[in-house]
């Protein structure tokens, strides 16, 4: 036990001693302001909570996800099977049906996502900030959030995501399109996805991707840095 305190012990001074450097380093680079090591906590805080901004207002609108080549939905995988026999015998509006208003189910809860992330985000501690500022990782910060906090994310935002897909009627669309499948007498394997489970990973991943592009834009482009904090604590790191 004392050796495991220990080694946990130097961890923390090794860190707080590089990122002590760091933070100095900063405060000549491009910014005259030294950079406590509490600014530099509530910088990398911030440069999240404004990713998740960014990624919700860009997700949460009509055709957020379905217009957007990068985040659409489509069918789960182990369904394609089914949207390919479906298509074949005439019922492929019944599948872009289905489709469509999974899209706007992701595309409704998203809305809901920003207390839940901003949640999460607060829960990092300073030591967890100081650790991300010794990274060379452009994408640290998000890379840390979304490996600490997936799965409680998706925990979290799984019942948003069950009442998006009930309100657009994605999940009775989606339903007749499995019921249809599995009545065909050319199906010996019957489908029952999870797609709950689905759409709330591409959900959450789509906000990590966000959150992960405004993180390197904030690194990388003075004009992102949109406060007097992210200007002080990312000045002196491009």
């Amino acid at each position: 036990m004392a050796g495991v305190l220990c080694l946990h012990t130097v961890t923390e001074a090794q860190i707080l001693k590089k990122a002590s450097g760091i933070l100095k380093s900063a405060s000549t680079g491009g910014s005259t302001a030294n950079v406590s090591e509490n600014e530099a906590g509530m910088g990398i805080k911030e440069a999240l909570e404004k990713g998740v901004s960014a990624g919700i207002s860009l997700l949460n609108k009509e055709n957020g996800f379905f217009g957007n080549e990068l985040y659409k939905v489509l069918l789960p995988p182990d369904a394609l099977k089914a949207e390919r026999a479906l298509r074949s015998i005439g019922l492929g509006s019944q599948v872009d049906k289905a489709i469509l208003q999974i899209n706007r189910a992701a595309e409704e809860a998203v809305g809901f996502a920003k207390p839940i992330f901003v949640n999460a985000i607060k829960q990092m501690t300073i030591n967890d900030a100081l650790a991300l500022l010794t990274s060379g990782n452009k994408r640290s910060a998000t890379d840390f959030f979304q490996n600490k906090t997936t799965a409680q994310l998706t925990a979290a935002f799984s019942p948003v995501i069950d009442s998006a897909l009930n309100t657009t009627s994605a999940t009775k669309y989606y339903g007749d399109i499995v019921t249809k499948y599995n009545s065909l007498p050319t199906t010996f394997n019957k489908l029952n996805p999870d797609l709950k489970g689905y759409v709330t990973e591409k959900a959450v991943k789509a906000l990590f991707d966000q959150i992960a592009k405004e993180e390197l834009s904030i690194r990388e482009n003075p004009a992102a840095r949109t406060s007097e904090l992210l200007k002080k604590v990312f000045g002196g790191n491009s």
